[in-house]
């Protein structure tokens, strides 16, 4: 069986993540038509996968050969997409962050249970090599972890950069989505969700970003005493120019570290895992694994193509958007935010 699908918004992972994710699962995935709002993307896209060309995401949603829509990138369409998806019928697998208020999340979210659709939101950091063997140490050698320092270093565009990569009146891309996949990274390894998070930022004046620096820390103590359970503290820069390219790979901290009861881990995606107890230094090699694009694509297929209806990953997804907020409306108030779940 192959599930057609329709492209909407095509996304700076596009050539390194799911074009050759598409083209290696042809066997499960048919790409039929193609929604991008940089028309040659579109056409060449479409070309290369004999698909059609289509002007609008709600036509490319009504297809009766679509069977689901995976959304790449968000553009200037936010969660309209997903609407209409909704109103088809059509399953989505949705990689885009989206930049929106609490509250039009939470109506995202009921739309898609009332809709009754499969959905997928992709959290690549979640299926990564390195990550699930994280996982099974924690399970079995490392022991519950303590602290999580989670770090993502991007560097600034240019103005001639951003003018070769932007549609002339498309909103410019923001931290949100980096957000968003350091938070769930953060509550996957952890296993818990937090109670409360602590938010600040540093106001960027030049560049492309609102903020040239943003750091949440969130704590998963539950009910008890702030600081008595698992802490873990996010940081996502945008700092260095894009043209300084020895800076940017100048000592670059740890994607991911983990202190955990019985030693600690140090990670960087996708299949770099070092880990320390009281044995000395362990590296394994993980390169043999699948690419992370075709082990989402995967889950994807199962999740539509199963009778059994999945609705974790939406919910993660919401969650993820909420303590982002949450962390938000903590560095604007000055004070820490207890987290409520809807």
């Amino acid at each position: 069986m192959k599930l057609r699908v329709g492209l909407v918004g095509l996304g700076n992972a596009w050539e390194t993540r799911h074009a050759p994710a598409l083209r290696a699962m042809s066997d499960r995935f048919e790409v039929r038509a193609v929604c991008e709002q940089v028309a040659h993307r579109a056409e060449r896209a479409a070309r290369e996968f004999r698909a059609a060309s289509v002007d609008g995401y709600r036509a490319l949603a009504e297809r009766d050969d679509i069977d689901a829509i995976l959304m790449l990138s968000p553009q200037w369409y936010g969660p309209l997409p997903i609407l209409a998806a909704c109103e088809a019928g059509k399953a989505v697998y949705c990689a885009a962050a989206l930049d929106v208020a609490l509250e039009d999340a939470l109506t995202l979210k009921q739309r898609v249970h009332e809709s009754g659709i499969a959905f997928m939101a992709e959290f690549p950091r979640r299926h990564a090599p390195a990550t699930l063997r994280l996982k099974e140490l924690i399970a079995t050698r490392l022991g519950r972890p303590r602290l999580i320092f989670c770090h993502q270093r991007t560097p600034v565009e240019m103005p001639e950069q951003q003018r070769a990569h932007r549609v002339p009146g498309a909103p410019a891309p923001g931290p949100m989505q980096y957000l968003i996949d350091l938070v769930d990274w953060c509550r996957y390894v952890a296993g818990e969700e937090p109670s409360s998070v602590v938010g600040i930022a540093h106001d960027n004046v030049q560049g492309q970003f609102e903020n040239d620096y943003e750091m949440m820390s969130l704590d998963f103590s539950g009910q008890g005493q702030p600081g008595s359970g698992v802490v873990a503290q996010i940081s996502c820069g945008h700092y260095i120019p894009g043209i300084w390219h020895e800076a940017i790979t100048f000592r670059p901290p740890a994607a991911l570290q983990v202190a955990c009861e019985n030693g600690i881990a140090f990670v960087d995606l996708p299949n770099n895992l070092t880990w320390f107890d009281t044995a000395g230094r362990h590296q394994e090699p993980l390169e043999s694994e699948r690419p992370v694009g075709e082990q989402m694509l995967g889950l994807f297929f199962r999740a539509v193509t199963s009778l059994v209806r999945k609705t974790s990953d939406l919910d993660d997804a919401y969650r993820a958007m909420s303590i982002v907020l949450a962390g938000r409306q903590s560095r604007k108030e000055g004070r820490r935010v207890q987290i409520e779940y809807a």
